[in-house]
């Protein structure tokens, strides 16, 4: 018996227990793509798996429903895997372990991948009943969504006879999407020179964060590990020799970072210096996000002396000025729809690589020359501290659509079923869908979904009363001629 057993509906929690015991982080999603190839193969429908590992999957109309339009099922395969700090759990290989408490699902030390193994599921469900009224459905599952929509930039679409798609990849029940920010990577790198030194050894962990999607989260404006580090070495190197032997914050570009990692070397007798340096900071920031995020923690710890590898004295000092430098969280808020990010980026991945600092950028605007002007700040920062800046995953904004006969029907469905009107909203955060209009003309699209919390974060739920509505909801919005 799964963890997940019994719970309704019970073919889709069956599938997603089914996804989430197959390891699927973004850049590993060969084997889920393998799995839904094969259900497709068992079921005898018409499945395309291309070299990436997209998927295409048609199932043909149910009867009586032959002459109405064909609707696009998309999703995306991949999540973001991210563990706690001290977890054994290997997301690469091992199964999520997850847990039911009360009306939501998590995963114990891990994030769930509720984004966006929740829609693999529907689809997975709606392909293999035999008693559900639906159009032609052409379901369409992505990889490498996650980390700049590869799947969906390369992916062939032109078989595709649908003009109606449901993305669903949102989470907040309730809430229509029409229309989402664009965004870019930036993968920025500082050349650093090494020196071989002896001293103290003081391991620095800046954690406790909330962390979360740098689309959906970033305007709650919570710490950042990476920027908070940047803060901490500056104030070390202001008052001390330290310099940097490592340096490891961050797991993705999009999420926003919870722990950030450094361990540096110091003359022997700095100990007591540094841990006031580190107390001192950590009571500012403490005092700082005492509201926005509260349980933030600084920690240096004394190892023993060795001889070591680590920054020279000018490439040190040039690595933090540059990492405080660079611009991090919100750029701009949107004049047109109140409380909405127009502009952002957030530094999710911080490491020292030898002789290489880099810092890689999720990127995002509602406006293209808003989001072009931020690439460029970033390119002449990292110009000015002799940083390359390389720009990948560059994709487009998802425009509002003002003549939407599907907005209108899932308004309209909406309201009969639960005697309200839906909300119907932009986003920060980057989904496929423009990606997917500039591909299939004239395309009518909206994005749905359940009730997710912490997304991109160990801290992730899914609300299982909230997948059955929507679920309720679909399944009458196929049904409706």
């Amino acid at each position: 018996m799964g963890v997940l057993a019994g719970l309704e509906p019970v073919s889709v929690f069956h599938y997603f227990e089914e996804i989430c015991n197959i390891p699927h982080g973004s850049g590993n999603e060969e084997q889920i793509s393998n799995y839904i190839k094969e259900f497709a193969g068992k079921r005898g429908l018409s499945c395309i798996q291309d070299e990436w590992n997209n998927i295409i999957i048609v199932k043909e109309a149910t009867e009586g429903y032959e002459e109405q339009e064909t609707m696009i099922m998309q999703g995306h395969m991949d999540m973001v895997a991210v563990k706690e700090a001290e977890s054994s759990i290997d997301m690469a290989k091992d199964a999520l372990r997850l847990e039911v408490n009360g009306d939501y699902i998590s995963a114990k030390e891990t994030s769930l991948g509720g984004d966006d193994g929740i829609a693999v599921a529907y689809a997975l469900a709606l392909l293999d009943s035999d008693d559900i009224a639906h159009p032609r459905l052409e379901v369409v599952l992505t990889v490498g969504e996650e980390v700049g929509m590869d799947g969906a930039r390369e992916m062939d679409l032109s078989m595709l006879k649908g003009r109606r798609m449901l993305n669903l990849d949102n989470e907040e029940e309730g809430v229509l999407l029409t229309s989402c920010a664009g965004g870019a990577g930036a993968d920025c790198r500082l050349p650093v020179n090494l020196e071989k030194r002896r001293g103290a050894l003081l391991n620095i962990q800046v954690k406790g964060l909330q962390g979360g999607h740098s689309g959906a989260e970033i305007h709650k404006e919570g710490g950042n590990a990476n920027c908070l580090m940047g803060r901490v070495l500056d104030a070390l190197i202001q008052e001390t020799s330290a310099s940097l032997v490592s340096l490891e914050g961050g797991l993705a570009d999009n999420a926003i970072p919870i722990l950030s990692k450094a361990l540096i070397v110091a003359d022997e007798g700095e100990w007591k210096t540094c841990l006031s340096i580190v107390n001192k900071i950590e009571k500012e920031i403490q005092n700082e996000l005492a509201i926005k995020d509260k349980n933030v923690a600084i920690s240096i710890k004394s190892q023993e002396s060795a001889e070591v590898e680590c920054l020279q004295l000018e490439s040190m000092k040039k690595a933090v000025q540059y990492i405080l430098a660079m611009p991090n969280g919100i750029q701009a808020m949107s004049a047109d729809v109140k409380g909405l990010v127009e502009t952002s980026l957030n530094l999710g991945i911080m490491k020292l690589d030898k002789d290489t600092l880099i810092l890689q950028y999720a990127i995002r605007s509602s406006l293209d020359s808003a989001k072009e002007a931020l690439i460029r700040k970033v390119k002449c920062i990292s110009a000015l501290a002799g940083a390359e800046v390389e720009i990948k995953g560059d994709y487009p904004g998802w425009a509002y659509r003002k003549d939407s006969p599907l907005r209108d029907k899932m308004i309209r469905i909406y309201e009969e079923m639960y005697g309200k009107k839906p909300k119907v909203e932009a986003i920060h955060a980057g989904l496929e869908c423009g990606l997917f209009s500039g591909k299939i003309p004239d395309l009518d699209c909206i994005s749905y979904g359940p009730d997710m919390k912490n997304i991109h974060t160990t801290g992730e739920v899914l609300s299982i009363s909230s997948v059955k509505r929507v679920w309720e909801y679909l399944l009458e919005i196929l049904k409706q001629k």
